[in-house]
């Protein structure tokens, strides 16, 4: 288990709160997910975060907005933006 400290927005961006047994559980929804991993690329790796980004490319509820959005909260946009714009 790896332990990451997250600031203002890019700690309260993109949370989503789900149910378990009564009890609300905060999970980050995939395009924050992914702006996450390309901001720690140099602790996780380039490879997990460009799998991210192409599992997050194939859903049906790609966003390329709300993913810039994220990417720019997290400040990577422009590390992120030569990967998106390959694979569109």
């Amino acid at each position: 288990m790896r332990t990451f400290w997250f600031s203002g927005p890019a700690w309260s961006e993109g949370v989503e709160v789900y149910q378990l047994d009564d009890t609300p559980v905060r999970i980050y929804n995939p395009t924050k997910t992914v702006g996450d991993c390309f901001k720690y690329r140099h602790k996780l790796g380039m490879d997990i975060a460009l799998e991210a980004l192409r599992l997050y490319r194939k859903r049906r509820d790609f966003d390329i907005g709300t993913l810039l959005n994220h990417a720019r909260i997290c400040r990577v946009e422009k590390i992120i933006r030569p990967y998106l714009e390959a694979m569109l």
